[in-house]
C-alpha cells in the first residue's frame, strides 16, 4: 500500500476523494437532502470525540442559511453547543447569533429528569387513589426511576415534546455517544412493547372486574385512559422516526478502526430497528499531498487513513456522504461552521 492511494481533490470546495482512483462519495450530502425535500429530523451520532456536534452545527447551518427554520438541539448530557456556537444555549430554545432562521437548544438533563420524576410520582399516586390503595408512591417512583435506562427516557420524552411542538420546519439532533443514541432512539419501541403488555393485562382485569360486578354497569377507567393516549402518542413518535422521508440518521467517524467497528454494528442495529441510515460522514482526513515533506509520524497517519479509508470504502458502500479534513484548528463559531459546511454540502 502507498499513500498515493489516498488523493483528496480541492479541499475548500470540492469533497472529491478517491481511494484508489475511485469516488469514496458517490451520493453526496447536498445530492442525498435534495432527494428527500420532505426531511424534517435529522440526528448525528457516532462514538464520542469523532465530531457529531460540530457536524451537527454545520448541517443545521446550512439548512437555515436555505430558507428553513431550523432547531439545532442536544440530547447529549455532555453538552457542547454552547461552546461550538460561541453563545449559551443550555436549557432555553436561543436564536443562534449571526443565522438568521436558526435556533439552538442544549436540553437541561436535570431538569429533564427531575420533570419525569414529578410526573411519574403525580401518576403513581393518582393509580394508587384510583385503585383505593393506601400505600405511598414514594416508594415505587424509586423504584422506577433508578432504572439505568431512565436517564434516556426522560431525554427520549423531551425529544417528542420538541418534535410534536411542530415549530420549526427541520430539527437537527446532536445526540449522545451511539450507545447511548441507540437506547435513547429505541425507546420508540420499547415503550410500545410495555403498553401493549400492559393495554393488554388492564383489559384483562376490567373484564374480570365487570363479570364480578353486582350492576354490571360499565365504570370510567383513568388508566386505560392514560395507556390508550400513551400507546397513541408513542405510536406517533415511532411513525415519525421510521419514516424514510422525513427522518435520517447519519454517523460520523474517523478513519481509524474504533470509531469504524462502532458505526458498523450500530447502522445495522438502526437498520433492524427501522429508523432510516441516511449515511456516513468521515471526519479529519488528512490530505496525503499536505504530508510531503512531513515527519514519519504524519507520513504513517497518512498511510493508516489509507487502509481505512478502504475500509469505509468497502463497508459502507454507497453510504458515504461526505469526507472533510483534519483542518489545523478547531472549528468554532458561525465562521467556522459555514466553513466546514462547503464541504459537507459540496456537490460530489
Amino acid at each position: 500500500m502507498t499513500t498515493a492511494a489516498v488523493t483528496v481533490k480541492d479541499k475548500e470546495s470540492a469533497p472529491s476523494v478517491l481511494v484508489d482512483g475511485k469516488p469514496l462519495v458517490e451520493t453526496s450530502m447536498v445530492d442525498f437532502v435534495a432527494a428527500h425535500p420532505g426531511l424534517r429530523y435529522v440526528f448525528f451520532g457516532g462514538k464520542g470525540g469523532v465530531g457529531k456536534t460540530v457536524m451537527a452545527g454545520v448541517n443545521a447551518v446550512s439548512l437555515a442559511r436555505s430558507g428553513k427554520r431550523v432547531l439545532l438541539a442536544s440530547t447529549n448530557p455532555v453538552h457542547s453547543l454552547s461552546g461550538l456556537l460561541g453563545q449559551d444555549v443550555f436549557g432555553k430554545q436561543t436564536a443562534v447569533k449571526g443565522v438568521e432562521n436558526l435556533w439552538a437548544l442544549e436540553i437541561d438533563t436535570r431538569d429533564a429528569i427531575e420533570r419525569s420524576k414529578r410526573e411519574i410520582r403525580d401518576k403513581i399516586a393518582w393509580f394508587l387513589k384510583f385503585a383505593e390503595i393506601s400505600t405511598k408512591a414514594d416508594e415505587f417512583v424509586e423504584a422506577a426511576t433508578t432504572n439505568p435506562a431512565f436517564e434516556e427516557s426522560a431525554m427520549f420524552e423531551n425529544m417528542v415534546d420538541l418534535m410534536f411542538r411542530d415549530e420549526f420546519e427541520v430539527y437537527v439532533f446532536d445526540t449522545a455517544p451511539t450507545a447511548n443514541a441507540r437506547r435513547l432512539l429505541g425507546m420508540s419501541k420499547v415503550y410500545g412493547l410495555w403498553v401493549e403488555k400492559m393495554v393488554k393485562s388492564r383489559e384483562e382485569a376490567q373484564t374480570l372486574r365487570e363479570a364480578l360486578s353486582f350492576t354490571k354497569k360499565k365504570e370510567d377507567d383513568p388508566l386505560m385512559e392514560y395507556l390508550t393516549s400513551f400507546r397513541e402518542r408513542i405510536e406517533h413518535a415511532r411513525t415519525l422516526l421510521t419514516d424514510p422521508e422525513k427522518t435520517a440518521f447519519f454517523f460520523v467517524t474517523l478513519p481509524e478502526a474504533l470509531p469504524i467497528a462502532v458505526i458498523r454494528r450500530f447502522v445495522a442495529w438502526f437498520t433492524d430497528f427501522g429508523i432510516p441510515v441516511g449515511g456516513v460522514v468521515v471526519n479529519m482526513v488528512i490530505d496525503p499531498a499536505e504530508a510531503e515533506g512531513a515527519g514519519d509520524f504524519v507520513k504513517n497517519r497518512v498511510a493508516m487513513q489509507a487502509d481505512y479509508l478502504r475500509e469505509i470504502r468497502d463497508t459502507f458502500d454507497g453510504q458515504v456522504r461526505a469526507v472533510l479534513p483534519l483542518y489545523d484548528s478547531d472549528i468554532r463559531g458561525v465562521a467556522g461552521l459555514e466553513r466546514a459546511a462547503q464541504r459537507l454540502f459540496a456537490t460530489s
